[in-house]
């Protein structure tokens, strides 16, 4: 049993966390325009639960990616992390999620083409 309990880190258990409150959020939302018999699709045109579904969904995506973003950056060495997640209030996490991972991908090989950091 402790052999389970040893990789569930902190962060894993956010981001289960995370996994269960996206499923509840969306699921609740999708069961109602089901309920209601509602056009899901003409609901995000006008309004109505598959709005408030995608709103939960991408509200549950942005945290988790937040989070990825401090982890992964702390893990890296990489500077100024928290500027991603305040630059996606201005504009939007759609721009600064993927905005990080290209600066990640950049950090990770500049640090495999490093002549002083061993292979």
């Amino acid at each position: 049993m402790s052999e389970l309990r040893r990789h569930w880190t902190p962060t894993a258990v956010v981001f289960l966390a995370l996994a269960v409150a996206g499923l509840i959020g969306t699921w609740t939302f999708n069961v109602f325009a089901i309920v209601q018999m509602r056009d899901f699709i003409g609901d995000l045109v006008t309004s109505g639960p598959a709005v408030s579904s995608i709103t939960v969904d991408l509200l549950v995506v942005a945290i988790a990616g937040s989070v990825f973003i401090i982890v992964e950056a702390r893990r890296l060495g990489m500077r100024f992390a928290w500027l991603y997640i305040v630059l996606s209030g201005i504009t939007a996490f759609a721009f600064t999620f993927p905005l990080f991972l290209a600066m990640r991908q950049r950090h990770l090989t500049a640090r495999r083409s490093s002549p002083t950091r061993p292979a």
